[in-house]
């Protein structure tokens, strides 16, 4: 299941049954779980953790070190999760030491070929980016994100589950949840909610409604965000989804992205 070339550093710990394609390496003080498959020419960097089933393929690098020109070696983490498919020349690199010192990436992602995934960004589950998306550092994605392709976001910006990134998007403010962006004259533009991935994940009518009155409420109502948030809170409750929406934006750092 090892193959004869693939290089792996004494201290690394492989679950039984991790097959390790040829001229692999694979660095010091990893662990691999169980049903892994690690591509041809792929490189695993030390201090990286990956659990079971996941697929890396040929040529990609998981745990490099950070593209951080004040990283001077410490040890800092890579985290992988399970069921994950790593596809040709994707990148995800380790935290730093002025950030979270890891990098950690949920379960049942799949990171499409040359997609990027920088120093201290925290990806959920059930991801999706796309061929050459790329995550500068401190980027959160909560889950079920798709990223299209050739997105960019910006540093210590965050993506909200179930939101949707047309192809080329710049992403420089957060990304509400529920909705889809596309590219606006010089940053990404709000397109609306989410609609058709939301009714495929199982969203019941009765929330989309509210979403969409929240919707409506936020950007169409010409009300100041706080107002717009009062009359929300005060007219829709109940409702799970619009909590962690109001939330959201509350605790947004880089502020949010409008349409």
């Amino acid at each position: 299941m090892i193959h004869s070339t693939a290089i792996i550093d004494p201290s690394a710990q492989l679950a039984e049954g991790v097959e390790v394609g040829p001229y692999a390496i694979i660095g010091k003080e990893t662990t691999i779980g169980a049903g892994s498959k690690i591509g041809a020419h792929a490189v695993i960097g030390d201090w990286t953790c990956i659990g079971e089933n996941n697929q890396i393929f040929a040529q990609s690098s998981v745990g490099a070190p950070p593209q951080d020109l004040k990283y001077r070696g410490e040890e800092c983490w890579t985290r992988i999760g399970n069921n994950n498919m790593i596809r040709e020349f994707a990148t995800i690199h380790r935290g730093t030491v002025t950030g979270h010192a890891e990098t950690v990436v949920g379960s049942g992602n799949l990171f499409m070929a040359y997609s990027h995934v920088a120093h201290d960004c925290r990806i959920g589950n059930g991801v999706v980016m796309a061929n050459v998306a790329t995550l500068a550092g401190h980027v959160t994605v909560e889950d079920n994100v798709i990223l299209g392709g050739l997105v960019a976001v910006h540093q210590f910006s965050t993506i909200g589950a179930y939101a949707m990134i047309g192809g080329g998007t710049m992403c420089g403010m957060d990304i509400l949840p529920y909705t889809i962006a596309t590219p606006g004259k010089r940053d990404a533009k709000l397109r609306g909610l989410n609609l058709i991935g939301l009714k495929r994940r199982g969203f019941s009518d009765e929330t989309i409604n509210s979403l969409k009155k929240a919707y409506k409420t936020l950007f169409m109502a010409d009300l100041k965000l706080p107002d717009a948030i009062a009359r929300i809170r005060n007219e829709i409750t109940g409702c799970p989804e619009i909590d962690y929406l109001l939330a959201f934006i509350e605790n947004s750092k880089r502020g949010i992205c409008r349409g």
